[in-house]
């Protein structure tokens, strides 16, 4: 009789999951240090076991749209992405990634083994995603790199004004 017990408890545990996402769910669950992963782990567990989202909220102490998407990851049969959504808000640029970019600017494509001789928004942001992590869309590259020349171009002139004072001469700038 405890036989049976047991199977229609393991039956009512593994509503979404398989056994073995279950498992390797319960030891990342005693390995992860990240509290927002251990929420993540434990919202698709209690899910599996037939908790409700109103029940889950109240034993995490967490938001009920958190709840629903992570169950809804355990149903969809996606349970080992757990860690691949990154945590909180996306990275700023790092003024790291800015010297690298303007490192970059100034190297040909050829020199890194690509094939091409002329760098695009598009190369340099998957470029520098890999190096940094810090994933950007081409547009946005471009707009750092049209940032960097403005600033370039504003150093320049005060540098070129700066000289025509000392010589007295007068020098029409940027028309």
């Amino acid at each position: 009789m405890s036989q049976i017990n047991q199977l229609v408890h393991e039956n009512s545990l593994n509503k979404h999951l398989t056994k073995f996402q279950r498992q390797l769910l319960e030891k990342n669950l005693q390995t992860e240090t990240i509290p927002e992963y251990r929420q993540r782990i434990s919202i698709m567990l209690l899910a599996d076991e037939g908790k409700t989202q109103t029940q889950i909220c109240r034993t995490l102490s967490c938001s009920p749209l958190t709840v629903r998407h992570w169950s809804f990851v355990a149903k969809s049969g996606q349970a080992h992405n757990w860690k691949a959504q990154a945590i909180g808000r996306p990275k700023l640029v790092t003024s790291e990634y800015l010297e690298r970019l303007k490192q970059l600017m100034s190297e040909s494509p050829k020199s890194l083994g690509y094939p091409f001789a002329r760098w695009t928004g598009q190369w340099l942001s998957k470029h520098l995603s890999q190096e940094f992590d810090i994933e950007l869309t081409a547009r946005h590259v471009n707009r750092l790199i049209e940032e960097m020349n403005s600033e370039a171009r504003v150093v320049e002139a005060t540098e070129q004004q700066s000289q025509v004072g000392k010589s007295g001469q007068i020098a029409i700038l940027d028309l």
